[in-house]
Formats: structure tokens, C-alpha cells, sequence
């Protein structure tokens, strides 16, 4: 065995189709993956030949997969899980018939009361370029409030506020159409990142309701044109547009 044979436990997990990088970070974390027998640690590196690696006991295989990414316009009331007791609809149901027997995954997440574009694919290695804060990949978001947002207001959402020790902050933020007005209830944010519900936990320590949230592009690429609950395989030009920066995002207001 030579070390140009081996590859971390969470590749190895994420060229099998099983889930993004950082989703096989928080199974080894969590202690359902195991190596020859042994729980892993995370970092530890693996043989895909030789070593039995497996994912709450179900042996783990590198396996060469043709790559699909999909764009899905995720309506509300799905989530963004490949299995749920608690919960019959997930955004793979949306999925059209063709791929409905692909093994594929969210690269990022969309809560359930959220809506708009959502990726998923085959690729692990795409997914985390997608969801990794240093790769600086803009999401933006169309948010709705049932409060109007003073615009003395805006510079706190990207100074950001500091909720329970995790400091939540947009990239930008602008009204959506008149942007000269005092107030709005509609407006425009950039994020690089993406924590657990941020936008809107943002907007509520600041004492303002979420009303509606939607996510309409990711890079360059919009979702604009694809019907709510529908899907469709991106091409290798569409792909390269998730990954270019978004020229628009790019000052403060």
C-alpha cells in the first residue's frame, strides 16, 4: 500500500454517491462509519481496494458514476432529506422520472418552509465546492417580510448580529425595485455561506418575520424559467455558471 492509494474515509463516502463531503464529516463525527471494524476517526485515510469501510454497516464502494447535477425549483413544504420517518415529501419526489433511480444528494439545503433553486447531484467533490465557505460561491435570495425594513436598518445585516455565540451576516443587501425608498418589505441578499436557517434567523433578532424566502440563483446560474417542483439536468456550460462570481454581488449597499 502506497500512499498515493490513499484517500480520506469522507472522499471515499462521497465518490460512492452516498452524500457531499461535509455531510460524511458529521456521519464519521456522529460514529456510523467504520474501518475494517474499527469506528473511524475523522482524517483517517482508506484503501478503496483493501479496506472495508462501511456506513452504518453497509459496506462503502467507490464506484465511478456518471455525473449529474440537477436543478431543482424546490417549492415549499419539501425537505431536503433522502429519508425522513417524519416527514413523506422530500424534494426527491420532485425529481422527473429519469432520475428517479439515481443515487443523488442536496449540495446545500433549502429548510422546508423555504423555496427556489437547490442542487443535486452524484458528485461529491461538486457538492462541496458548491457548499465550502472558501470556495466564496454567491447565493442569492429573494426575502419577503410581513414588517417593512428601514433602510438605516441595512448595514446591520452585513455587520451581522451575534445569536447564541454564531455570528449570522448577508454579503449584500438591497431593495428589490424602488431602491430610493425609506422601507421595504422586499429585498435582494448575497450570501458566500449558508448556516442553518441564517436569513432567517437574522431577520428575526432583528424583531422582523420572515414571510416568504426563496433562493433564485446560485454563481451565475438562475433559476428563472424552471416551473416550481420541476427539475432539469444541468450541462457542463450550466455547471461552470454555479461557480462564476456574480459581478452584482460583489458591493455593499
Amino acid at each position: 500500500m502506497t500512499d498515493s492509494t490513499l484517500i480520506r474515509t469522507q472522499k471515499l463516502l462521497a465518490d460512492a454517491g452516498l452524500c457531499s463531503r461535509r455531510v460524511a464529516e458529521e456521519y464519521i463525527k456522529n460514529g456510523e462509519v467504520t474501518i475494517n471494524g474499527k469506528t473511524a476517526e475523522l482524517g483517517a485515510k482508506v484503501d478503496p481496494k483493501l479496506d472495508d469501510v462501511r456506513l452504518n454497516g453497509r459496506r462503502v464502494r467507490a464506484v465511478k458514476h456518471r455525473q449529474l447535477v440537477i436543478a431543482l425549483n424546490k417549492p415549499k413544504g419539501f425537505i431536503c432529506s433522502n429519508d425522513d420517518p417524519h416527514n413523506e415529501r422530500t424534494v426527491f419526489e420532485l425529481l422527473p422520472r429519469e432520475f428517479a433511480d439515481q443515487r443523488l444528494f442536496c449540495a446545500g439545503r433549502l429548510d422546508k418552509d423555504s423555496e427556489g433553486l437547490l442542487i443535486l447531484t452524484n458528485d461529491g467533490d461538486l457538492a462541496n465546492r458548491i457548499m465550502h465557505p472558501s470556495s466564496l460561491v454567491t447565493k442569492r435570495y429573494h426575502v419577503s417580510l410581513k414588517q417593512p425594513f428601514p433602510k438605516e436598518k441595512m448595514p446591520r445585516l452585513i455587520r451581522g448580529v451575534s445569536v447564541e455565540g454564531e455570528k449570522l451576516k448577508v454579503e449584500k443587501a438591497v431593495f428589490i425595485g424602488d431602491k430610493g425608498k425609506s422601507a421595504s418589505t422586499e429585498i435582494d441578499v448575497v450570501l458566500h455561506h449558508g448556516k442553518k436557517r441564517e436569513i432567517r434567523r437574522l431577520f428575526q433578532a432583528l424583531r422582523y418575520d420572515v414571510k416568504k424566502l426563496k433562493r433564485y440563483q446560485i454563481g451565475k446560474y438562475s433559476i428563472k424559467g424552471v416551473p416550481k417542483g420541476s427539475g432539469l439536468a444541468l450541462t457542463p456550460k450550466d455547471i461552470e455558471l454555479l461557480f462564476k462570481k456574480d459581478a452584482s454581488s460583489s458591493t455593499n449597499s
